[in-house]
């Protein structure tokens, strides 16, 4: 198996995830990431190499990071280590100070005892997935063990929070004076500053899930667990809710009901809104293949093309790159906006919906009716085999419920990228009709694919 996967590395912490292997693979990345061209012009001009490193707040990031930043520094890269704060902020520090590439070491939503590492190129941007082969191939290289004044220097990035902030600040096209947000903040990453940022753009601010320990990250807190957070706004009465996840680059809201507003609903206020200011490339909207039929029919209202990729926040970002567009993201709540950020920014996310609430003087429940959720029917059909998923049988039967639901509905089968599993998804006007053939053709997917 690729020790890579669709974000990083990952795996159970001292598990997998060694301090042997965060050593190893910052001196693997200190050696591939040294040789480009912007790297040997600064070598050249007698300059080191900087890389920034941050990490979020569970208890094995400390071990970890402190291995990161010991394997660069000893392959002679200057480490700026700027301690707990959101991925996002990680890739827009690297920019910010120009630094050659940086390391996030977070495991996002997953639970505490996980842990990961996620290699940022220059500008803040995510690798290719050629340079993270060659950094795996170069585990098994020789190491840089310059020697002397040849070392790096580990040094505390003492203003990254303030620089975050003030960038985040600096993007708002409303301030928020007036709305009561309440933010969950996963016990994660975002703790420190989230927080701190609504306050600065003038939302009144209750905070949950914002006593991280090492060990309660995630833990029945943030975008996965959004109860906790319903009940919080409709109880104190507040407008909006704000979740975040661990590493906060995602975000996912609540109106003032409790009701959620998902990372389409997020994207179709936010696309509208850049629309009518100028700001929609190409009036153009980015999504996965995953996104509710909903989103693509308002999106067409108003007259807003949607692009689709498969599913990953990876291929979302090369399709904006590729054409140069300016919003993008996927139900989930990753959600990338160009202008400001090169990776999804939960932060960044949070600050401009509560802004269009403010700026148009509307509630969240009106903004996100802007789309109609379609409802969505998931069925992972397991044991089969996922490389036969275009069998003909298999395909009449997609087509066949595609033709019987008309406008009405989308029907969606995908092979999983990492499981021996089919996914069947059904969108339908009504539940019941999406559940109905998203149940036919699973049952068929599984007697034509099985192993």
């Amino acid at each position: 198996m690729p020790l890579f996967g669709t974000d990083g590395v990952r795996g159970l912490a001292n598990g997998l995830l060694t301090a042997e292997l965060a050593l190893h693979l910052a001196q693997a990345t200190a050696v591939v990431l040294g040789q480009g061209r912007s790297a040997e012009a600064r070598k050249a001009e007698g300059r080191r190499l900087t890389a920034v490193i941050a990490r979020d707040p569970r208890v094995s990031g400390e071990f970890l990071s402190a291995a990161v930043a010991a394997g660069l520094a000893s392959s002679g890269v200057d480490v700026l280590d700027a301690g707990v704060i959101p991925t996002p902020a990680t890739a827009f520090l690297i920019a910010d100070r120009d630094a050659d590439f940086g390391v996030m070491v977070s495991a996002s939503h997953n639970p505490a005892p996980d842990n990961g590492i996620k290699i940022f190129a220059r500008g803040g941007t995510k690798l290719p997935d050629i340079v993270e082969e060659r950094i795996e191939r170069a585990l098994e290289w020789e190491r840089l063990q310059p020697t002397g004044a040849g070392v790096g220097r580990i040094r505390r990035f003492a203003d990254a929070e303030d620089r975050y902030v003030v960038h985040l600040l600096g993007s708002l096209p409303h301030r928020l004076d007036g709305i009561h947000v309440v933010l969950d903040c996963a016990h994660g990453a975002a703790a420190g500053v989230s927080p701190e940022t609504f306050r600065d753009a003038g939302a009144t601010v209750t905070v949950i899930g914002a006593d991280p320990d090492g060990l309660n990250i995630n833990d029945g807190v943030g975008s996965t667990h959004l109860d906790v957070l319903a009940e919080a706004v409709v109880r104190l009465g507040a407008d909006v809710g704000i979740a975040h996840d661990g590493d906060a680059d995602r975000c996912l809201a609540v109106d003032a009901d409790g009701n959620i507003v998902d990372g389409d609903q997020i994207m179709a206020i936010l696309a509208v809104a850049m629309k009518e200011r100028g700001a929609l490339v190409d009036d153009t909207l980015v999504a996965t293949v995953m996104s509710n039929l909903g989103l693509h029919r308002a999106m067409a209202d108003h007259g807003i093309r949607v692009l689709q990729t498969a599913v990953g926040d990876r291929y979302v970002l090369e399709a904006m790159n590729e054409g140069g567009y300016s919003l993008g993201g996927e139900q989930s709540g990753h959600v990338i906006m160009s202008d400001f950020a090169t990776t999804g920014d939960g932060l960044l996310t949070g600050l401009h919906i509560v802004a269009e609430m403010a700026r148009q003087k509307k509630t969240m429940a009106e903004l996100a009716a802007i789309m109609t959720v379609y409802p969505q029917v998931l069925v992972n059909v397991r044991g089969v085999d996922r490389d036969r998923v275009s069998d003909e049988v298999v395909q009449e039967a997609v087509r066949a419920a595609e033709t019987e639901l008309g406008d009405s509905g989308r029907v969606l089968l995908r092979a999983s990228g990492t499981e021996p599993l089919v996914r069947v998804m059904v969108e339908a006007a009504s539940e019941h009709v999406a559940r109905a053939h998203a149940d036919r053709l699973s049952e068929v997917v599984r007697e034509r694919l099985a192993l």
